[in-house]
């Protein structure tokens, strides 16, 4: 059994007991979710669709959160003597997902 849910603005394939790095969420370790913007649910009666899915459910678990490695921009003018140079490092959240209640 597998979804495709929308978490933080994107698309994952997710199914029971997977572990994810997702967009930061605006939640303490520990704390339970559930996400209803379920896009597809496939199961053993087949596949189901919709936008979103009404009635269906994924439910999971923050385990950390953290910031990703940094990466490097760099910018360039040749012969202008212009050099720019700057780092980021983009914030996530682990979370395992418990189960997916199909409707």
């Amino acid at each position: 059994m597998y979804a495709v849910v929308r978490i933080g603005g994107k698309q994952f394939q997710v199914r029971p007991q997977q572990r994810l790095r997702v967009p930061r969420l605006h939640a303490d370790v520990g704390a339970e979710l559930e996400f209803d913007d379920v896009l597809l649910v496939h199961d053993e009666a087949g596949c189901t669709t919709g936008t979103p899915r009404t009635g269906a459910r994924v439910s999971a678990r923050v385990l950390a959160h953290d910031r990703e490695r940094k990466i490097l921009v760099f910018h360039k003018k040749r012969r202008k003597d212009m050099k720019k140079k700057n780092g980021h490092r983009q914030p996530f959240s682990e979370i395992e997902i418990e189960a997916i209640q199909a409707p």
